[in-house]
């Protein structure tokens, strides 16, 4: 009986724990469900008013947008203490523009390498770099026994000539005469023309060395050869020092002459139609900031460089400045053909958001007060030359309508006054 009583109190406990611990699991269920559908209800009204922010902004921004586009009003004393003008869109003759880079340039006649002629020591330099030289001028002089013994043959084939010539006289006059032999007088006539021919060349070799052979014919021998400058110009390098020798070939000193100095500019392919001689140029040096130069095209190339693909193009510079030096690197611009179109001055013009502006100008009158008002005109701009600019209208303006030619900036910093602020 009691072993009855005991099992039946165990089964009833086990029961009762078994019911307790799944009531407790589903307790549990619930409230983890509850807590994920509270987090869910969070998050979507996190997302909406996500949504209801960027749907403020979006429409901040159009409002802002629109505001840009508003008209500015004047006051008749604000107006002229601005200074705006305003006129109708004129016709101008613009020249059209084609941007250019290149090199200040000299052409192979104004540059000079100066040799030494013969084998000789250098005796005496007279020059330094950047000085100033004429031609003929003398720039450093050589001496070797070689020169010495120039002049001495020179002397005796002179001398020979001066004989065989009169004894070809001489046999010439006998011969006429039925006296002489023709062959010696055919013999006679080939050794003159032959010391002749020598002479010649000795002289000849002495002049190239700016040897004076009138005083060498005279006994006068010189000691050294001057070396002389071929052009006008300025010592660019001197190659030399006092007692070096020299070999004919031997580069001695360059010149170089900058009153000749010209703009070398490069023309792509999709411009060459556009130029042509007597076209102005405009040009800065890259290294002398603020600088404006002008120069007139004088010849245009016929053939292509082949890296890049463009055609040499020279101009000669109006007002040649001091500090033009060749090798400098420019950039320019060339005025093509003129044509009428209708401009406006650059600061009648605004870009805002990547797009051109003009304001078209009104005056009304308002509450018995005249006052001008503005309204921005998107626009398309075309060439621009010497501070004014193509304009090209999108629609059509009404006839005799005026616009600002000024203050652009200043009109549209007017319309930005009334920027919408808002907080996140």
């Amino acid at each position: 009986m009691r072993k009855h009583i005991l099992s039946s109190f165990v089964l009833i406990w086990t029961a009762f724990f078994f019911i307790s611990c799944t009531s407790k699991s589903v307790d549990n269920s619930n409230l983890e469900e509850g807590k994920n559908q509270g987090n869910t209800r969070k998050e979507r009204g996190q997302g909406e008013q996500a949504d209801e922010k960027r749907a403020h902004e979006e429409n901040v921004r159009k409002d802002f947008s629109e505001k840009e586009m508003d008209s500015v009003h004047l006051s008749m004393l604000k107006f002229n203490s601005l200074g705006i003008k305003v006129d109708t869109i004129p016709t101008r003759a613009l020249a059209g523009v084609v941007d250019v880079n290149g090199r200040l340039e000299l052409f192979p006649q104004h540059k000079a390498i100066v040799t030494a002629i013969l084998g000789a020591n250098v005796t005496d330099i007279k020059v330094i770099e950047g000085e100033k030289v004429k031609k003929g001028q003398v720039l450093a002089y050589l001496s070797h026994p070689n020169l010495t013994n120039l002049q001495t043959t020179y002397i005796r084939a002179y001398n020979q000539m001066q004989f065989l010539e009169k004894e070809y006289d001489r046999q010439k006059r006998l011969y006429d005469e039925g006296i002489g032999s023709g062959k010696t007088y055919q013999q006679t006539q080939a050794d003159y023309q032959t010391m002749k021919g020598e002479a010649k060349g000795f002289e000849a070799q002495l002049k190239q060395l700016s040897i004076d052979v009138g005083k060498v014919r005279k006994g006068n021998l010189f000691q050294y050869v001057p070396v002389v400058s071929p052009i006008d110009g300025y010592i660019e390098k001197v190659f030399v020092q006092t007692g070096q020798f020299v070999n004919p070939e031997t580069q001695m000193l360059s010149i170089i002459n900058n009153d000749y100095i010209h703009a070398d500019l490069l023309v792509f392919e999709k411009d060459v139609h556009k130029v042509r001689e007597g076209q102005k140029v405009s040009f800065t040096v890259e290294s002398v900031q603020g600088k404006i130069l002008s120069a007139t095209i004088f010849s245009v190339a016929k053939n292509f460089e082949q890296s890049p693909r463009a055609v040499h193009v020279h101009a000669e510079i109006d007002q040649k400045e001091h500090f033009l030096i060749p090798g400098m690197y420019i950039k320019g611009k060339i005025y093509t053909e003129r044509a009428p179109v209708k401009a406006l001055p650059e600061e009648a013009i605004i870009v805002e958001e990547g797009k051109p502006y003009i304001f078209m100008a009104e005056i009304h009158q308002e509450g018995g007060k005249m006052e001008w008002v503005f309204n921005p005109v998107e626009i398309r701009t075309g060439i621009s030359n010497q501070g004014w600019v193509e304009i090209n209208l999108l629609e059509p303006l009404p006839e005799n309508a005026k616009v600002a030619w000024n203050n652009a900036y200043y009109l549209i910093a007017e319309m930005k006054k009334g920027e919408i602020e808002y907080e996140y």
